[in-house]
């Protein structure tokens, strides 16, 4: 984050917010002024990892997660003064699940990567029917989602399922310790895929379908409804949060939308990390959304739409394994300049697909090799393909949102791989604007507390790039290409 953006504790505006941030790989905590500029010298990281394995495994301890909350709290607040915060939000990776018997988690905290659900998918759908699943609750059967997840832990681990008294998120489950309350947040009952996105309450033949019993779910609170009565505990061991409220914990991308501070109806939010994602903010609740994407809703008056990429970073990682670097420089060089005949046609699902055509069987195609496809041509024409899957997120978004006019592009990737952006742009046939600032995640998640706490404070807003147009003389090319990678993949993939 730029030190422009920042602002030191003594000239801080009030009302500050505490922000925690829970991610795949660690958990980080800052505090925000009213303004939306992070404080300096309140950033702290503890460092976790997922459990995994080749039977796509991946869990983490939920206590573990919990010591590494209170180690960041600990660590932000130990020199704030007394009742200096006015407020405490955190989000977390979307879509996890911990079983909790008497208080405390009998269960991993299974994560949003784990797939060993897929041999499930089938069954639920002898019990729902997808189509108007995914119109009720915005979501698709999926093993990014809970549904599958509990069918599977019915299945095979059926004791400890039935010991369960309360299933819950790894947010909920940290309230739960800390603060001794119960309740998820819209955007995370959402996230789960089992909200009723229209009335905005858990999904009534989901939930019968799983054989969940009345209790096991928490109740579900807007932004609007925080957590006011905190344990004298709290004060205790943080003075700082003696008279915090605390917000319901939500899924880190409905935070990271916010982070900007540039998104409104005609903006949609990239962001290329690990995995990778496109959302855009809609006003109300649309009557129907296209068959590849989710609809989350999030708010009273608010649902995000859009569709998740399974492998960006990832394949990145995987591409700079395969391909030799450049003599000199980086392989950033292999995505600049003119496209190339000799680029192939790349599906890029190396761990299955999401959004649009939720195959989760999928997995990566590379078609048109000759002998000129050398390290460069692979490498762009994967991340060229990286770009058409947007793509076809986008060209649905559009069918809710016509009126979608740009993207603001953020994560670790537009900065490893500054080149891909024009790419993108000329693929999205959309202008991309780079989001220079760090960790925006953390920022959104302070910014939507805010918006409650602070609702008439003006935000200051983080500094974009140069917008990046669409390049007329790749837009043709890549129309083509992108009807190849379609044909490619209806041949191997539609159902």
């Amino acid at each position: 984050m730029a030190a422009s953006f920042s602002v030191d504790l003594s000239k801080a505006q009030h009302p500050l917010v505490l922000s925690i941030d829970i991610g795949s790989t660690g958990t980080r905590g800052g505090v925000f002024d009213a303004t939306g500029r992070p404080v300096t010298k309140t950033r702290v990281r503890v460092d976790h990892a997922f459990r995994t394995n080749a039977k796509g495994k991946s869990e983490i301890s939920p206590d573990l997660i919990l010591s590494g909350v209170i180690s960041v709290i600990d660590g932000v607040v130990e020199r704030l003064p007394h009742d200096s915060i006015a407020g405490v939000c955190m989000d977390t990776f979307a879509s996890s699940l911990v079983g909790v018997e008497g208080g405390a988690a009998i269960t991993p905290c299974y994560t949003h990567e784990d797939t060993r659900s897929t041999g499930d998918i089938p069954a639920l759908r002898g019990y729902v029917a997808e189509g108007r699943l995914q119109q009720r609750t915005g979501t698709r059967l999926h093993t990014s989602y809970v549904p599958a997840r509990l069918r599977w832990l019915a299945r095979t681990q059926s004791t400890a399922f039935d010991a369960v008294d309360q299933w819950m998120s790894i947010g909920e489950y940290i309230y739960l310790r800390l603060l001794n309350v119960r309740g998820a947040a819209t955007s995370t009952a959402a996230w789960s895929g089992m909200l009723n996105r229209h009335d905005a309450t858990w999904d009534a033949e989901l939930v019968a379908s799983l054989g969940l019993r009345p209790g096991q779910l928490a109740e579900i609170r807007m932004p609007d409804e925080p957590f006011t009565k905190i344990p004298k505990k709290v004060a205790k061991r943080w003075p700082a949060l003696a008279s915090a409220i605390w917000f319901p914990a939500i899924p880190d991308g409905y935070a990271n939308h916010f982070g900007s501070g540039h998104a409104d109806a005609q903006t949609a939010m990239v962001s290329a990390s690990v995995m990778g994602a496109l959302r855009l903010l809609v006003q109300g609740v649309p009557a129907s959304i296209p068959g590849g994407l989710w609809c989350f809703r999030v708010d009273r008056k608010h649902c995000l739409v859009g569709g998740a990429i399974s492998d960006v970073g990832r394949l990145v990682d995987w591409l700079d394994g395969v391909t030799p670097a450049p003599a000199t420089g980086t392989r950033n060089q292999y995505l600049e300049g003119p496209i190339r005949e000799v680029n192939p046609i790349v599906l890029p699902f190396l761990t299955g697909e999401r959004a649009t055509g939720w195959r989760e069987d999928a997995r990566a195609v590379v078609a048109d090799i000759s002998e000129k496809t050398d390290a460069a041509a692979l490498y762009r024409g994967a991340m060229e393909g990286v770009a058409m899957s947007y793509r076809r997120v986008v060209d649905q978004v559009k069918q809710v949102a016509p009126d979608l006019a740009r993207v603001v592009s953020g994560g670790g990737i537009t900065s490893q791989l500054p080149a891909w952006l024009p790419i993108l742009s000329s693929v999205i046939e959309l202008p991309v604007i780079p989001l220079g600032m760090k960790r925006s995640t953390l920022r959104g998640n302070a910014v939507l507390a805010l918006d409650q706490l602070a609702p008439d404070v003006e935000r200051a807003e983080p500094e974009l790039g140069a917008v990046i147009e669409p390049n007329a003389k790749w837009v043709g090319e890549y129309r083509k290409r992108f009807e190849r990678f379609g044909a490619l993949y209806d041949a191997l993939y539609l159902r």
